[in-house]
């Protein structure tokens, strides 16, 4: 299966023919996810084919296509069957690519949460709540969103260029601020 070398490239931990990943300082057990031949061919098929069509010299076939149809064009007196052999042609090629373009959108968008989920569970300060944001309903998000517009807010008042915080900790610097703002008057 295709999946059993990725994680075994990604998990350290073997023992036996199993893969194992850390958890907590606990050694877990993690059993991969079987997909079908055809899964694992498609996603190395929309891979290939997202980054040829992606390339400068795919873009100048397509160019070469259309002045190549544009010339053609007096020869078949502008016909409707010269117009359709394009217009075929382009709906057949669209409607296929998104579908490896979301095929491979689906995969970048997965690995970037992962990277962001890894970035948010290492740092000391950072707020454990958005690891996997992804599956928070939209106005869950918005409300996320409002907190940090907040802390955004809060953050414009600071001298101190380089200073971060979680919201929590934003609120209560503004509050340990107020507090000594008025002990001074």
């Amino acid at each position: 299966m295709c999946e059993d070398k990725l994680v075994a490239r990604i998990l350290p931990y073997k023992q036996k023919n199993k893969q194992f990943t850390m958890e907590k300082n606990k050694i877990t057990e993690v059993q991969p996810k079987k997909e079908s031949s055809f899964a694992c061919y498609f996603e190395k098929f929309s891979n290939k084919i997202t980054r040829v069509s992606g390339s400068p010299w795919a873009f100048m076939t397509a160019f070469l296509m259309i002045v190549i149809w544009a010339i053609t064009g007096p020869m078949f007196h502008y016909s409707e069957t010269w117009q359709l052999v394009i217009n075929t042609g382009t709906t057949i090629i669209t409607f296929l690519m998104v579908f490896i373009i979301q095929q491979s959108q689906n995969k970048e968008t997965l690995s970037l949460q992962l990277k962001l989920n890894e970035l948010i569970a290492a740092v000391k300060g950072a707020s454990n709540r958005l690891i996997s944001s992804e599956d928070l309903t939209g106005q869950e998000l918005e409300t996320l969103k409002r907190f940090y517009e907040q802390l955004s807010e809060k953050a414009k008042t600071e001298m101190d260029i380089q200073a971060t915080h979680s919201v929590e900790e934003a609120e209560e610097n503004a509050e340990e601020k107020k507090k000594e703002f008025f002990h001074q008057k």
